[in-house]
């Protein structure tokens, strides 16, 4: 699901249950505020976490030597942190009901 199906399916839902107080535009601003705050906070360092779904948090990559794989040269890989989901207790088992 790509963020724009995200925001148009909560707005179906919302109009659908009669909130039409609730604009599209709403949704939309809600979505990317929400997106922008866990953006920043990642970029804080900071660790993520919404009970019931999962955790965001960073991981660090120690330097390293590459391989460039077209032409087999070595190439220095920086240090970077890359962020990492883990998803929690609840999704899982309803990820794992869902399948079966």
């Amino acid at each position: 699901m790509t963020k724009s199906e995200l925001m148009a399916h909560l707005a179906e839902k919302y109009l659908a249950q009669g909130h039409s107080r609730l604009a599209v535009k709403d949704v939309e601003q809600s979505v990317k505020v929400l997106v922008d705050a866990m953006t920043r906070a990642l970029a804080r360092g900071q660790r993520i976490e919404i009970r019931g779904f999962g955790s965001f948090d960073l991981n660090h990559r120690p330097a390293r030597i590459g391989r460039n794989p077209k032409t087999g040269e070595k190439v220095n890989v920086p240090e970077k942190y890359v962020p990492h989901f883990k998803a929690g207790k609840e999704l899982r088992e309803r990820v794992d009901q869902a399948a079966k």
